[in-house]
């Protein structure tokens, strides 16, 4: 079973990661930059304190810096324990698959899926009710994680279980705080 699916991650990969051009690889090089997201976190804290009074606002950005925190300790410990080395590691690859950044640390899950997944599903959660096209959100964690595949780190399983840890953790986050601003409104109330 886990060769099968190793093997069809690989296939995936080589698949995705040849629909590149050297002419867009400037796009997804700074697609795959956290620093190119900047205006992005910008809308989202502008947002928060829009709808939101000060102090639920302060809550909403802590818990979401407590569960990326969560998030990237989680990854970097899971990265450690699987060891699963960077395609762009594997040698005989560079050959005929793009490689565009050389990461240190190793594959298994990306920190740039879990960490934006995180993010955006506990801010649709927040925002669910307040803004209907809140969902649009979802287009920057997957922009940035297929960036990782096109950059040639990362396998397309290691997106998928980066972008499900993320959420999950998300939710877990979200209810925490849903219990914490539920008591905290009904005991000043």
């Amino acid at each position: 079973m886990f060769k099968i699916l190793r093997q069809w991650d690989r296939e995936l990969f080589v698949r995705l990661n040849s629909l590149g051009s050297e002419e867009y690889d400037f796009v997804w090089i700074t697609a795959t930059q956290t620093g190119t997201w900047i205006p992005i976190y910008l809308l989202f804290i502008f947002l928060i304190f829009y709808f939101f009074n000060r102090i639920i606002g302060i809550k909403i950005v802590v818990y979401a810096l407590v569960g990326l925190g969560i998030t990237l300790t989680i990854t970097n410990i899971v990265k450690y324990l699987v060891a699963r080395i960077r395609p762009s590691e594997i040698e005989p690859w560079r050959e005929f698959v793009r490689i565009l950044q050389t990461p240190p640390n190793y594959s298994f899950f990306s920190g740039h899926a879990s960490s934006s997944f995180m993010v955006v599903t506990f801010l649709v959660l927040v925002f669910r009710h307040r803004i209907r096209w809140v969902y649009i959100f979802y287009l920057w964690p997957v922009l940035f994680s297929f960036s990782r595949i096109y950059v040639g780190v990362h396998y397309p399983l290691d997106i998928i279980v980066g972008a499900m840890a993320g959420i999950s953790i998300a939710v877990l986050i979200y209810i925490f705080y849903k219990r914490n601003v539920q008591n905290s409104t009904n005991k000043s109330g």
